[in-house]
């Protein structure tokens, strides 16, 4: 691998990762506002200790945001990657 095939590569990392990221909390932000619509409350935290907040309730917040985050961050970098690819081209 070149030198400018290196740089070119961590490049596509560094964008790749900006845009998981950026994904994530957008991600975040919907499953929150989604939530909130049709509980009428924000989804609990895993590690909340509320009595009121059943645990059904918890494993299914964590459910929903992991597998969302998670393929969102996956669609994201690879969309990146693509991206990167066209440019080097």
């Amino acid at each position: 691998m070149t030198s400018d095939e290196k740089k070119q590569s961590m490049s596509a990392k560094i964008v790749g990762a900006v845009v998981a990221l950026a994904a994530t909390w957008v991600v975040h932000r919907v499953i929150d506002t989604v939530w909130e619509k049709t509980k009428g409350h924000k989804p609990p935290a895993a590690d909340s200790s509320d009595d009121d907040i059943k645990f059904g309730e918890v494993a299914a917040a964590a459910a929903v945001t992991g597998a969302a985050i998670g393929l969102s961050r996956v669609l994201a970098t690879r969309g990146a990657a693509k991206i990167a690819a066209r440019i080097v081209g």
